[in-house]
């Protein structure tokens, strides 16, 4: 197995996670934050959709996928001070993009070689991520570091443990 397959296995992994996690809200629960000054759910899918894409498309213009007209505005930073405004979608909305963001991902890691993963990221990419390969761990990465979020909130509605 080479690093693209393997990257592409911590995108999936990170993405079944996710949507594991979240099977069993309903719409209504989308819009609840887990906790005092967190996003709801529906804003941190908007967000984790909103920038999967823009480091696809930092990286690989023309790579990523359309977003609904406004979506990148109601889930950025200045969107998430809103909640009650209106504008999020569905929770099979939200899950549809993602996937669809998440396959996006996978085909540009894939389309990747080893030298790639050592070429520095274009102008735009925080300093933290200086090469392909440090956004290629982000792009698998940052849907886990929300999962963290899920969590708190499916024991906060009283869901089912699921890990």
């Amino acid at each position: 197995m080479h690093a693209m397959q393997l990257s592409v296995e911590h995108l999936r992994m990170s993405a079944f996670l996710v949507k594991m996690y979240l099977d069993d809200f309903s719409d209504a629960e989308f819009l609840i934050p887990p906790a005092p000054g967190c996003n709801p759910v529906a804003w941190q899918m908007g967000h984790l959709i909103v920038s999967q894409n823009s480091i696809i498309e930092k990286l690989k213009p023309g790579s990523g996928i359309a977003l609904p007209e406004g979506f990148e505005k109601r889930h950025s930073k200045e969107g998430a001070a809103d909640h009650e405004a209106p504008g999020y979608l569905t929770k099979a909305e939200y899950l549809g993009l993602f996937d669809q963001v998440m396959e996006a991902a996978q085909r540009f890691v894939l389309g990747l070689t080893e030298a790639d993963l050592d070429q520095p990221c274009p102008p735009g990419m925080p300093p933290m991520f200086p090469t392909v390969a440090s956004a290629v761990v982000l792009l698998a990465s940052h849907p886990l570091m929300h999962a963290g979020q899920f969590v708190p909130l499916r024991r906060k509605l009283g869901k089912p443990i699921k890990i």
